[in-house]
């Protein structure tokens, strides 16, 4: 999760000596010893005292890390405890968007809104990048049924009956998810709750939404899920209250 290259910058920061064990042990893909450690440390311009007893202090982690057969390893625990230190191998421009996802997160007061904005940026920044496009989708699509509800369900029912007859008027936000979400867009386009053009891009979002919720070939990677992301907190979160 940490690539060589990265390691330097890391290492000479005032971080405790089980911190800077963690950095080193995320730099591999699989188990290492003790001599692979100290040389990994060399190499990034960090001489691992000789009074450091390894072992020891790895094995103080607290299951941080742990020793297996063939050496030592980060534990997902390790992983997340160094995310939350802000190491990732993500591009810049991702960890900025997941920045601004946090952030916005302390205004959206509603829990479940809230619960699922939370567990799309988790996936995000463990790099479960479909998982990240489907729950922030999720997420999106809960807060715009909670605006049409507030503001905006009479106009909307009205309007869904003028295309489909048959529609029975939605009264909260799980009447609103008996409509297809490709149709729910149209429909709230149609009564002004938003433009034509932010409208066309939520498509392309749902799109894509849609390629990663089921069995597919279709291959993601940081860039797209940082646009998507982007897409959602420019115009869902930021512009509608949740």
């Amino acid at each position: 999760m940490l690539k060589p290259n990265d390691l330097k910058e890391w290492l000479h920061r005032d971080l405790g000596r089980l911190v800077k064990l963690l950095l080193i042990l995320a730099t591999f893909d699989s188990p290492t010893n003790l001599t692979e450690i100290r040389n990994r440390a060399a190499t990034a311009g960090l001489r691992i005292p000789r009074g450091w007893n390894l072992s020891g202090i790895l094995g103080g982690s607290k299951g941080l890390a742990i020793r297996v057969p063939d050496g030592w390893e980060l534990t997902e625990s390790g992983k997340s405890y160094l995310r939350n230190l802000g190491v990732t191998n993500l591009s810049p421009a991702s960890v900025q968007v997941a920045a601004d996802l946090r952030a916005h997160l302390e205004k959206i007061t509603n829990p479940t809104t809230r619960a699922f904005a939370e567990e799309a940026i988790k996936c995000h920044e463990a790099q479960l990048y479909r998982s990240a496009i489907v729950m922030s989708w999720i997420a999106a699509v809960d807060v715009l049924h909670r605006q049409v509800v507030a503001n905006h369900l009479a106009a909307f029912n009205a309007e869904a009956k003028k295309v489909d007859a048959k529609w029975k008027n939605a009264v909260d936000e799980d009447g609103l998810g008996r409509m297809k979400e490709e149709d729910f867009f149209n429909r709230i386009a149609a009564i002004g709750v938003i433009g034509k053009n932010r409208k066309e891009e939520l498509l392309k979002a749902l799109k894509l939404r849609n390629g990663c919720g089921h069995p597919n070939s279709l291959k993601v990677g940081p860039n797209m899920v940082a646009s998507h992301l982007e897409t959602l907190l420019l115009n869902v979160f930021e512009e509608f209250s949740a």
